[in-house]
């Protein structure tokens, strides 16, 4: 069932009698749809404001594009998943929030939650709930806004976000260290601790640690400068970088590749030893996030929970035989449950998981 307005979302809602299946554009993976939201359509779009209102159905290229042509983008960077996973489709920006999708960016600007500013959504039982508005301190009672995002649809499904936006920078600059993943962990780690306002720093195979700085052009190269010296123990250069940003994001070294596919969230101070557990099996790797987020590919069927014990933090499987959410604490699914007890009290969505 396709819907394309909120009323018909609720009214597909209220009629379930089966658990239902939620997709967007289809390029996260998970289930098949058994429902697809097709609401879609910039409804406020004020740049002076630096503010979007948008169906949660609506592409994203389509709201990046808006957003060039008035100089501003989203904060977060949000990434595409379809190439990685090998699914056809169109990322959507309901999607984008569900999954709380949040690129290089997020070392400097928070994640996808934190530009996030209102939402609607309709819960289990076919009701319109509505959380924020259109500017930050409209939050009374309960953040929902912070609460959907990041749910995999287990307490509702999004007709509707609104976010904060920033004006794009007008230039950047990348540095660049020939580093293998685990070494390149304490170079990424001293250029986000500079003042240099780092916007970006990861790892990719066969480029090696790479760092961003984003801005006026004056001062990017000022910083860029700045930064290539502080890091010139690491053997630092400047390099035309632009693109690796989207090749990070999208981890596009994966594209078209075989194997099971994983997401991690860690501490950073562990990602060198997670790392060297993960090849030693065979697996590969794409780091962001400082080495806080380690993407891998693994041979099939290895267990990389299993592999990369100990670490604080969770691992999401997005491709392979694995449960694709990291089971959760006592406490944190007890609070799950009654969470969805009280937004989806028949069982009608299906994430595949707990939040």
């Amino acid at each position: 069932m396709r819907v394309t307005c909120e009323a018909d979302l609720a009214e597909a809602i209220r009629g379930a009698r089966a658990p239902l299946a939620v997709r967007g554009g289809g390029t996260r993976g998970g289930a098949a749809a058994g429902l697809e939201v097709a609401i879609s359509g910039i409804s406020l779009y004020e740049p002076g404001a630096l503010t979007l209102i948008a169906g949660a159905g609506t592409p994203l290229a389509e709201i990046e594009a808006a957003l060039a042509a008035e100089g501003q983008r989203l904060p977060f960077e949000p990434a595409r998943w379809g190439g990685l996973l090998g699914l056809a489709g169109e990322s959507t920006i309901g999607g984008v929030v569900a999954a709380n999708v949040s690129g290089p960016r997020r070392v400097q600007a928070g994640a996808c939650r934190d530009s996030l500013i209102g939402v609607r959504f309709v819960d289990g039982t076919g009701t319109v709930v509505k959380n924020g508005g259109r500017v930050m301190k409209n939050v009374t009672g309960y953040d929902l806004v912070k609460l959907i995002a990041g749910s995999h649809g287990a307490l509702g499904v999004l007709s509707e976000v609104a976010f904060k936006l920033l004006p794009a920078a007008p230039a950047q600059a990348t540095v660049a260290m020939d580093l293998a993943p685990g070494a390149a962990v304490a170079a990424l780690a001293a250029a986000l601790g500079s003042p240099f306002d780092v916007s970006g720093a990861g790892w990719l195979p066969g480029v090696g640690a790479i760092v961003r700085v984003e801005g006026l052009a004056r001062s990017v190269a000022y910083r860029a400068e700045r930064l290539t010296a502080l890091l010139a123990p690491f053997g630092a250069r400047q390099i035309e970088g632009a693109g690796l940003w989207a090749d990070l994001a999208e981890v596009r070294p994966f594209h078209g590749r075989a194997g099971d596919l994983w997401r991690l969230s860690i501490r950073p101070s562990q990602a060198p030893e997670v790392v060297a557990r993960i090849t030693a099996a065979g697996g590969e790797v794409v780091l962001d996030w400082g080495g806080g987020l380690v993407w891998a590919r693994m041979p099939e069927g290895a267990d990389l929970r299993a592999l990369a014990a100990p670490y604080s933090g969770h691992a999401t499987c997005l491709r392979g035989a694995a449960p694709r959410f990291e089971p959760e604490p006592a406490a944190v699914a007890a609070l799950s449950r009654a969470l969805r007890a009280r937004f989806d009290p028949r069982g009608i969505f299906t994430p595949e998981g707990a939040l």
